[in-house]
């Protein structure tokens, strides 16, 4: 067991550098772009398409780019879980018990603001509900984890664990509720205390991975409590 112990980043040299720019890019520039042309499609050729199913294509290819340029990582990491399967099934279990807790914690601090995510994901599935379950459930896992697992907490890990997890935990936290921000027609910096409500699934995401080894592990943790997310606002809607 000695062997598995030793953290060695899962990424190639080309796949870091690929992987930098692909980050980049889709924190700060694909957003934008796909506004844009949703906005473009929409007033200039009359053609419109539900919020649900643009987002639907936009992350089939934001897939398709993952699979492409990190296909060497995803298959090691495929390899990786068949062999260390214990481990990695582990790993998830604690991960999802963990996630549950802190969550129930985290959500008695009170915060200026509401989180919008919720209502926004229940007015997405009654508006498509395939579109919105294949995007949460399946397609932004598969995208995000080869990123701020692989890529980031991998980068970071090899130096520094506390680092690895203090990076990949708060940038993937606050990600998800940087864009409230700018979304209401002003700026309210308030917004940005939500993230804290995202440290519970962050921390147990970068967890699962560290300690299970293979980025399936997460990816399949975070297909589990996005399922959940998406259920519990449905339901409560």
């Amino acid at each position: 067991m000695s062997s598995r112990r030793q953290w060695r980043p899962q990424f190639s040299p080309s796949e870091f550098r690929r992987g930098w720019v692909f980050f980049a890019l889709y924190l700060v520039v694909f957003p934008v772009l796909m506004g844009q042309i949703q906005r473009m499609l929409s007033q200039r050729f009359e053609f419109f398409l539900q919020a649900p199913e643009f987002s639907l294509i936009y992350y089939f290819l934001l897939l398709c780019a993952t699979v492409f340029l990190f296909w060497g990582f995803l298959r090691h990491s495929f390899d990786i879980l068949l062999d260390w399967l214990p481990e990695n099934l582990f790993a998830f279990g604690t991960g999802l018990v963990g996630a549950g807790v802190l969550h129930l914690l985290v959500m008695l601090i009170p915060l200026p603001v509401q989180n919008p995510n919720p209502e926004s994901y229940a007015q997405q599935f009654a508006l498509s509900p395939a579109a919105t379950v294949v995007i949460l459930v399946v397609l932004m896992p598969l995208v995000e984890e080869p990123l701020f697992r692989g890529l980031l907490f991998g980068a970071t890990r090899r130096y520094s664990r506390v680092l690895g997890y203090v990076l990949s935990t708060l940038v993937f936290a606050l990600y998800c509720v940087w864009q409230f921000v700018y979304s209401y027609g002003t700026v309210d910096f308030r917004y940005l205390l939500l993230f804290l409500q995202y440290v519970p699934m962050s921390l147990a995401l970068t967890w699962c991975y560290d300690n299970g080894g293979s980025i399936w592990s997460p990816i399949a943790l975070h297909m589990v409590l996005n399922a959940l997310i998406l259920a519990s606002a449905v339901l409560g809607a």
